[in-house]
C-alpha cells in the first residue's frame, strides 16, 4: 500500500524478503541503525583529517557503488552497509572541511555544528511527528513527496551531467544566493524531511510483517541516506546564506 521515494525502500521489499531466519524487530533496528550512524561519524572525522579530494570522490563512488548493491540485494546489508557507512563518511568528512574552509571566509564560522545540530533537530522533530500521527503516512503524501524527491534528484542529475559540457552551470539560479536558490534549497530540505516519515513508515511495516533479521540492517542503512541527504542539504542552504551576506 504505502510507497517511499527513497530508492533503497522500495514498496514490498520486506515483504519480498521474508523467511524463517529470524524476524526484524524495532530494538534491532533502532541498535543497528545506532552503529552505522557511529561508524560514519568516526569515518567522518577521518574524512576530516585526510581533507583529501580523493578521499571525498573516492568514497563517493565507493558509497555509491555499495548502495547500488544494498538497493539490489539486501542480503548483504549485514556486510556491506557497514562499509557503506566507512565510505560515505570518509566523503562527507572530506566534504565537510572544506565546507569549512570557505564558511571560513564568511560570518558562518559555526556552520559545519550548525549543520550537525540541524540534522539531529528535523530527525527528531519528523520523529515525534510521525510517532504522534501528525503526520500521516496516505497515498497522496506519498505520491506528492515521491514525485517531489524525484524532480530534485533529475535537478541535481541534469546539472551534474551539463556541467561535464559547460562549465557555467554553477551559475544557474538555484545555485545561487538568491531567492531562487535559497528557495530551492528549502524544498530540497523539507522534501527530504518528509522523506523520513516515509522511511518510518514503510519500516514500522517491516516489523509488524516479520521480515528477517538482515533487513534491520537494510533499514538502518536506508535511513543513513536520508540522514546524509539532509546534512547535505542543510550544508549547501547554509553556504547560500553565508554568501547572501
Amino acid at each position: 500500500m504505502f510507497r517511499t521515494s527513497n530508492p533503497t525502500l522500495r514498496d514490498g521489499v520486506f515483504h519480498q524478503a521474508l523467511s524463517n531466519e529470524g524476524r526484524m524487530t524495532l530494538s534491532g533496528t533502532l541498535a543497528k541503525s545506532g552503529v552505522l550512524f557511529l561508524v560514519l561519524v568516526a569515518s567522518a572525522i577521518g574524512g576530516w583529517m585526510l581533507k583529501s579530494p580523493i578521499v571525498m570522490w573516492g568514497g563517493l563512488i565507493i558509497a555509491f557503488v555499495l548502495a547500488l548493491v544494498i538497493g539490489f540485494k539486501q542480503t548483504t546489508a549485514p556486510y556491506l552497509a557497514p562499509a557503506y557507512a566507512v565510505f560515505k563518511g570518509l566523503s562527507l568528512g572530506a566534504i565537510s572541511y572544506w565546507y569549512a574552509v570557505e564558511f571560513a571566509k564568511s560570518d558562518f564560522r559555526g556552520a559545519i555544528p550548525l549543520a550537525v545540530l540541524g540534522t539531529i533537530v528535523v530527525f527528531g522533530v519528523m520523529l515525534a511527528l510521525y510517532a504522534t500521527r501528525i503526520i500521516k503516512v496516505t497515498q497522496t503524501f506519498v505520491a506528492v513527496v515521491a514525485g517531489a524527491t524525484l524532480a530534485i534528484m533529475l535537478t541535481y542529475l541534469a546539472t551534474i551531467v551539463l556541467s561535464i559540457f559547460w562549465p557555467g552551470v554553477s551559475q544557474l539560479p538555484i545555485y545561487q544566493a538568491g531567492p531562487i536558490g535559497i528557495g530551492f534549497s528549502l524544498l530540497a530540505i523539507v522534501v527530504a524531511a518528509m522523506n523520513l516519515a516515509l522511511d518510518f513508515r514503510i519500516i514500522e511495516d517491516g516489523v509488524s510483517a516479520g521480515a528477517p533479521r538482515y533487513m534491520e540492517w537494510y533499514a538502518g542503512f536506508a535511513l543513513l541516506v536520508t540522514i546524509v541527504w539532509i546534512y547535505l542539504e542543510l550544508l549547501r542552504l547554509l553556504r547560500l546564506l553565508s554568501s547572501n551576506r
